[in-house]
């Protein structure tokens, strides 16, 4: 089966759950950059920005950092690469610019054992020593760092947060007007196991495919080799192993994306060729 939910249905889950909470939580539904897509999102950049800034700079200030190497040089190039190029598409094709409020930062972590990268809202961007070897080159680092940035872009953060609080609404709602009771232990449980695996899970692999398919759109604007893309999931794969099933995961399988990357190069060369 596919990681990404057929359009149509995905719209029509994504209007239901906007038309049926606008009374009360008064969301925003707006499309995901480049992608044919409604989103519910009920947490402003604003509020988020307020959280995750000074949670950034908190991080730094007690995380072991690597500056002025030939390393650490080449991922702010990359990263501003990729941001300039996000900013030209943009303005060329006369488009409000998912990224125009962010305030780009990058930093890369002294932790050789930790093979990771993440990207907070509003571009605050951590790579990990460790995932080095696995990107391999400049290319390679290009396509972390434009999946790491494509989850910003399409705001994940925020759809997540405002999922969680609307399940956690709707799991009010239920025990105090419909049971007139608290669920038991038990049920309570069930019911967490069935929210994770039925909607937790394939949500979150969901935006994970989005997030795969927007970076090699990123790196392919900044004109990078986005071959590279599918090929660090090669060698992450051989440096990781088989890991969990799909079905239990919060990623898709790596062969699952390697397959979907694949599939995705020629359109996005087409579609989105090198700017500049």
């Amino acid at each position: 089966m596919s990681v990404f939910i057929n359009i149509s249905r995905r719209k029509f889950i994504y209007g239901c759950s906007c038309f049926g909470a606008s009374s009360l939580l008064l969301p925003s539904c707006t499309e995901v950059a480049l992608l044919d897509r409604q989103q519910f999102n009920i947490l402003s950049d604003d509020f988020l920005y307020s959280k995750t800034f000074p949670a950034y700079n908190n991080f730094k200030s007690q995380t072991k950092l690597i500056t002025g190497t030939k390393e650490y040089n080449q991922l702010i190039d990359i990263g501003f690469r990729i941001r300039d190029a996000i900013n030209v598409y943009y303005d060329v094709n006369g488009q409000e610019n998912p990224t125009s409020n962010f305030q780009w930062e990058f930093v890369l972590v002294y932790d050789d054992q930790t093979k990771n990268a993440w990207c907070m809202p509003g571009g605050k961007i951590a790579f990990y020593s460790g995932i080095l070897p696995i990107a391999k080159n400049e290319d390679g680092v290009a396509s972390i760092m434009g999946h790491e940035i494509a989850h910003a872009v399409a705001r994940h953060s925020a759809e997540r947060a405002s999922r969680a609080i609307l399940m956690d609404a709707g799991t009010y709602a239920l025990e105090r007007f419909v049971l007139g009771t608290n669920l038991s232990c038990y049920s309570r449980e069930l019911y967490g196991q069935v929210r994770q695996l039925g909607l937790e899970l394939p949500f979150s692999r969901s935006q994970e495919s989005e997030a795969d398919y927007l970076g090699v759109i990123f790196m392919s604007l900044a004109g990078y080799n986005v071959e590279e893309s599918y090929k660090v999931w090669e060698r992450m794969k051989e440096e990781g192993g088989s890991g969990p099933a799909e079905f239990w995961s919060t990623h898709p399988s790596p062969d699952n994306r390697i397959t979907k990357l694949k599939e995705w190069i020629p359109i996005v060369r087409k579609q989105y060729p090198a700017i500049g």
